[in-house]
């Protein structure tokens, strides 16, 4: 389990409070730190949960408790740092929560909407890569489980919140002349391949076991003989299509990406809100949900609902662009918008087949960031593993075949 950074002290926490509050005088006189997830939760930081009693100048008498989540950069070894670098997932999510989100939710006050999409930073601190934010779990927020996966109530709050993330990201765009399309970062991008490790180190694994049980085998080689080709394949697919409806995506939704409020009597879930955005990028709204669908869902609404799922994300993704007046390109129809996303359909293969095993492991053996990303026989073993899993060996089973139907292990496709 991450331990906290040897910086995350009284004194950092007191200084952040202080800038925050506006007060230098504020004082803490309780302080504690635990870690908010445990191995194979979480690879992109490592999240600290800080609680905190402090006074305030004018008010010595009265103590405030603040509950907090540090979200810092992942202390992991040399090479696997470098692999990072080129991501720049640190930097991009403080400027994303700095200068992007409050511009989204101005713009939904502009059209009388004034539901919160996200959480907000408290402070954000680029010399060691942290951002504080308020522990949404106290105002009664809890991840779902990651294991169980989603059923059709949760998926309609996100995709709610999805639409409209979506929609006013391309409207910003728009009214400031292309702003969003520098992020141009997301986990296939021109500027590196160094996930290859974990994708086409993934796309391997899922072979091997295909190769080895009788009803896969005959998808084994395909994908062996997709292996070169992968990276390049998910750039191309990454791209932003001229004359679409382009958005800065999220880039990582699924389970663990959302935090879920319910009602305390039906235990239903009544609200949602977005967190981590290290991978968002400018593109193609669909690549979120081809993510979100096939690494989240419950089965079998992932395999026989998401048409009703695309129809009720698209209603309100175009009710917020039209009440926003975008006009930079045409707001797709429904059926406009299921082929576009048709066209990159290859991020649901690749959702399914390499990420969704890492998603839903149950296995913390060599489950850290470095077996991850890298091809050494630590992170081939962890790799393998991932494809013991029954659930994983079940639903590939059920979609392999349709991916290869629809082309998908092809090395000549194209997004």
């Amino acid at each position: 389990m991450a331990a906290a950074p040897e910086w995350l002290t009284h004194e950092y926490v007191e200084h952040a409070l202080r800038t925050h509050y506006k007060d230098n005088l504020l004082q803490i006189v309780k302080f504690e730190l635990n870690p908010a997830l445990g191995p194979g939760e979480n690879y992109g930081g490592v999240l600290t949960r800080v609680r905190a009693t402090f006074t305030l100048s004018q008010e010595r008498e009265k103590e405030v408790l603040k509950n907090m989540i540090v979200k810092t950069s992942i202390d992991d070894d040399e090479l696997t740092q470098e692999l990072m670098a080129p991501y720049d997932i640190y930097n991009r999510e403080m400027n994303i929560y700095e200068g992007v989100l409050p511009k989204l939710n101005e713009l939904l006050h502009e059209i009388g909407d004034f539901e919160q999409l996200f959480p907000t930073a408290i402070y954000v601190d680029r010399e060691r890569m942290a951002i504080i934010f308020e522990d949404l779990a106290v105002a009664g927020y809890v991840m779902a489980d990651r294991i169980r996966r989603l059923n059709a109530e949760h998926v309609h709050l996100i995709l709610r919140k999805l639409a409209k993330m979506h929609a006013t990201s391309a409207v910003l765009n728009e009214r400031q002349k292309g702003c969003l399309e520098g992020y141009d970062r997301g986990f296939f991008n021109r500027y590196t391949n160094a996930y290859s490790g974990y994708f086409v180190g993934g796309l391997l694994a899922a072979a091997r076991w295909m190769r080895q049980t009788e009803s896969m085998s005959q998808y084994a080689d395909k994908l062996f003989e997709l292996a070169p080709h992968y990276m390049d394949i998910g750039r191309e697919c990454f791209a932003p299509t001229p004359g679409h409806v382009n958005v800065l995506a999220h880039g990582d939704v699924w389970t663990n990406n959302v935090m879920f409020k319910y009602d305390p009597e039906t235990k239903r879930p009544v609200d949602v809100l977005l967190i981590d955005f290290q991978y968002s990028f400018w593109g193609s709204p669909s690549i979120d949900l081809h993510h979100f669908f096939n690494t989240s869902l419950k089965e079998p609404l992932r395999r026989d609902q998401q048409n009703a799922l695309f129809q009720f994300y698209h209603g309100i993704f175009t009710e917020t662009l039209t009440k926003l007046n975008y006009r930079q390109n045409p707001i797709p129809s429904l059926r406009q918008f299921k082929l576009q996303a048709e066209e990159k359909r290859f991020f649901a293969l690749h959702s399914a087949v390499v990420v969704q095993p890492v998603m839903i492991s149950e296995d913390p053996t060599d489950a850290c960031f470095n077996a991850l990303m890298n091809d050494d026989e630590r992170g081939i073993r962890f790799k393998n593993r991932l494809y013991n899993n029954p659930i994983v060996q079940q639903n590939l089973k059920a979609l392999v075949p349709v991916f290869d139907r629809k082309g998908l292990l092809e090395v000549d496709q194209c997004c």
